[in-house]
């Protein structure tokens, strides 16, 4: 049986309030991308990240061999809230000696490319081929094999984990 469902038709207003309540929230990247790293080691951006990233963004040394590639809004909250930890603590200071030491400015060209730095491909043993991934408020790039392998391997233990991660989100 169909039920019929009442609606309201969406005006332009109500476009533009939904619009502004978007205004200030971080990007919101999801999916998987597949593009290549040419000959130069520049990669053309998922398209449906070349807004959310902005026309400047931060590639840095991510956890598992991968790269970070964050808006730089994003990044500059990350880096503050690691220096946030005191001084003394040790494991911060080498966290972030690494994650700084390893980081770029990137601006994408015109055709929306980014050149990933030889230091960032031979961290994450980036080739031509790679895969783009959308995790939240960052993109990650890893060497396509690399990926295939951690997602086989992790996928066996992703309904197991789910209720230690999420155990207040209900499906």
């Amino acid at each position: 049986m169909v039920q019929s469902v009442e609606t309201t038709p969406f005006s332009e207003d109500d476009a533009m309030q939904a619009g502004n309540m978007m205004v200030g929230l971080p990007p919101l990247l999801l999916g998987t991308y597949t593009p290549k790293i040419d000959a130069k080691g520049r990669m053309a951006l998922p398209v449906k990240f070349r807004s959310q990233l902005g026309p400047g963004m931060v590639m840095a040394r991510g956890q598992e061999r991968c790269v970070y590639l964050l808006p730089q809004s994003e990044f500059r909250r990350i880096t503050l809230q690691i220096q946030r930890t005191s001084m003394g603590n040790k494991a911060a200071r080498d966290y972030l000696r690494v994650f700084l030491s390893g980081a770029v400015d990137q601006e994408p060209d015109k055709q929306g490319r980014v050149l990933v730095p030889q230091m960032l491909r031979d961290y994450a043993k980036l080739g031509s081929d790679i895969v783009v991934i959308g995790v939240g408020t960052r993109a990650e790039i890893w060497n396509k094999q690399a990926w295939e392998e951690y997602l086989a391997e992790k996928e066996q233990g992703y309904s197991d984990i789910a209720d230690d991660v999420l155990p207040a989100v209900e499906f």
